[in-house]
């Protein structure tokens, strides 16, 4: 009983076990009934030869597996051919951007199906970016949210282009897949009648050449049939093989013929197996695989068999080849995985650097700049690391997700004491703009101008507010401060006419002041001084760039009071009097304030001078030869009465100071 062989490579052209006899030469045949050829697999040919021969199928079948299982899938699909011309990059060292560029770019590539193991590729290392990203962006915005009804949204112009073009993509697989699966369901069926009618060849009373013409035109319409599904592939090329080498084994009653057309296969296969050879010691290994997958697909799909006696050794050689090939295409890969140890390596090392980043407390926010800025260089290193193995890949990923969230926690309570800090920096900003407003529209200038500098100088020592307020409260501060200096400015503008006709005006008092003569009378000449200094009082202030006019004035003062002959308290207080006077008449609360905090400080000097010297005094007393001393106590005594004249100034100074305080 003729049987199909199991779906093996190899079995289409070796090892076939068929019962058919061969050992009659003559023109006697003795055929197979037709209807004992069947679609149903014979037992593995494993059960028929020796342990030996077991173990090297074994060593030679995951070579043969990988040329088999590509070129199925190949064969259901001619553009997955392609695929090969398109190199897959490494897509998880790709930023965000380039990622959406490279995606663009292979979209509008015609063979879809060539690229779409690389935009798949591209998807995952996309996806994994940017809900990365959204979840860094998430925490951020639970951290900062100010109602917690607030629902957290983040639209990103990026992913809406990932999205259209992989939509675009989607599109595209859908319909090669919709008019290839109708190709594929029709070609099916094709090639199993293409199989049917090679089992109805081996008929005895059919003429020969009729029969060989016959296969001749089964054997075209079969290489043109077109694409299977993969899941048939295996099974239908040997179900196909096996009726050609039953046929061939057939014709025998035409062994010329037959004979000839095994020569010529085996001669091809012959060329095969040199060039598989040279691709033993090819350089590019990726490159040696492909071209082998092709010779495979021309072994099996386009040359027929050979005889019987060179079907287990050429077959042998040709898996032998493969199999070194294979063997090297380990080593690459191998090679491959240990690239991808070391990318872990880094990777581990890199999320150990962003844990340790996570734990370092810093107190400012420069400092915490420089710390993201640090995370985000370790991030970009993690996904320039490259691939990492498979089986460890969601570990790897998970834990650099975990340290990165543990370091955005940290951080975002290190904002979240500034957000109070802030909030309380607020109310405090608040309460100024408020104050600001109520002394804007002031008139007051002399007691509010102090005021309205005074809170601008709180406002610039108060820190950092919510963003979202920031400008909104410095804008209501600066248009309240400038609305009242912007009228204090006015104002001044209006007085500056007075002022200039005031200094006018003691220009030329100043010539009648320098023409006083004395009398002799001191009430006399003393009233008269004092008149004059109401007199020019009363002109009133000048420009500020013109006040030394109240220096010359002083000056003719004090060389009047030398002549009167005043005492000297007298003359000091009539000068601190007027001095005081202009100080009081210009609004210059500050100058006031700065000569009290002076006068107290005098007085307390003076106060602890004659202190001191009365504790000499008590000390040259209690000498034994204190009659000796009674030159330096006197010389101390003298002292001490200075000292308490010129602390009687200093007191009066101060009372005249305090009194212009005093309401009236």
């Amino acid at each position: 009983m003729l049987e199909e062989k199991n779906d093996n490579l190899q079995e289409a052209d070796g090892k076939l076990g068929i019962d058919i006899s061969d050992s009659t030469q003559d023109d006697t045949v003795e055929a197979a009934e037709p209807e004992t050829v069947t679609d149903t697999p014979v037992s593995s040919p494993e059960n028929e030869v020796d342990e030996t021969a077991e173990i090297e199928e074994t060593d030679h079948q995951s070579a043969l597996d990988a040329i088999t299982n590509s070129n199925a899938e190949e064969s259901e699909d001619e553009t997955l051919k392609e695929r090969h011309d398109i190199p897959m990059k490494d897509y998880d060292t790709f930023s965000l951007d380039a990622l959406v560029d490279e995606l663009k770019k292979l979209v509008n590539i015609d063979k879809t199906m060539s690229v779409k193991d690389h935009i798949e590729e591209i998807k995952k290392s996309f996806l994994l970016q940017y809900n990365h990203l959204i979840e860094e962006k998430r925490e951020e915005f639970n951290a900062s949210k100010e109602d917690p009804n607030e629902e957290f949204e983040y639209h990103s112009p990026l992913k809406s282009k990932f999205d259209e073009y992989y939509n675009i993509f989607r599109e595209k697989r859908n319909a090669h897949f919709k008019h290839l699966q109708t190709n594929l369901k029709s070609n099916l069926e094709n090639r199993l009648a293409i199989v049917e009618e090679l089992k109805e060849l081996i008929n005895p009373q059919a003429n020969i050449k009729d029969t060989l013409k016959h296969f001749n035109d089964l054997r075209e319409r079969w290489k043109n049939a077109g694409a299977i599904p993969k899941d048939k592939y295996n099974h239908v090329w040997n179900n196909y093989h096996f009726h050609v080498e039953n046929f061939y084994d057939y014709l025998h009653l035409d062994r010329e013929a037959r004979d000839l057309d095994f020569k010529h296969n085996l001669e091809q296969k012959q060329k095969i197996i040199a060039r598989v050879e040279e691709l033993v010691n090819e350089a590019d290994i990726s490159k040696a695989f492909r071209e082998l997958q092709d010779l495979h697909r021309l072994w099996k799909e386009d040359i027929g068999p050979v005889s019987k006696e060179h079907r287990d050794s050429i077959w042998n050689k040709f898996s032998e080849l493969t199999k070194k090939i294979h063997d090297k295409r380990e080593v690459l890969f191998e090679s491959q995985r240990a690239n991808e140890q070391q990318n872990l390596e880094a990777k581990k090392e890199i999320i150990s650097k962003i844990e340790v980043l996570g734990t370092e407390k810093v107190n400012s926010h420069s400092q915490w700049l420089v710390q993201i800025q640090k995370v985000e260089a370790l991030r970009n290193e993690f996904f320039a690391a490259g691939k990492v193995p498979s089986e460890v890949n969601e570990e790897t990923w998970a834990a650099f997700k975990t340290a990165v969230r543990n370091f955005n926690a940290f951080k975002n309570s290190f904002y979240k004491d500034i957000k109070k800090d802030q909030n309380d920096n607020l109310n405090k900003k608040m309460a100024l703009v408020a104050k600001a407003k109520e002394l804007q529209e002031s008139t007051d200038f002399g007691s509010t101008t102090p005021i309205m500098k005074q809170i601008q100088e709180e406002w610039k020592q108060i820190g950092h507010v919510p963003k979202k307020y920031s400008d909104k409260i410095w804008k209501e501060f600066k248009d309240a401060c400038n609305h009242y200096f912007d009228k204090l400015k006015e104002h001044k503008s209006e007085e500056n006419a007075d002022e200039v006709a005031a200094f006018d005006n003691k220009k030329a008092y100043l010539d009648i002041l320098r023409a006083y003569q004395l009398t002799g009378d001191h009430k006399t000449d003393l009233d008269a001084i004092k008149q004059h200094i109401e007199i020019w009082k009363g002109y009133g202030k000048v420009p500020f760039s013109r006040r030394h006019i109240e220096g010359k004035f002083n000056k003719i003062l004090d060389a009047l009071f030398e002549k009167l002959s005043l005492s000297k308290k007298e003359s000091e207080m009539m000068r601190f009097s007027n001095r005081i006077d202009s100080l009081s008449d210009s609004n210059d609360t500050r100058k006031l304030d700065n000569e009290k905090i002076f006068i107290m400080r005098k007085i307390e000097e003076v106060q602890n001078e004659i202190f001191q010297l009365e504790n000499n005094i008590q000390f040259f007393t209690n000498t034994k030869n204190a009659k000796k001393e009674n030159s330096i106590v006197t010389e101390v005594r003298k002292n001490i009465a200075i000292h308490k004249e010129s602390l009687e100034v200093w007191k009066d100074k101060l009372k005249q100071l305090r009194n212009l305080n005093q309401p009236e």
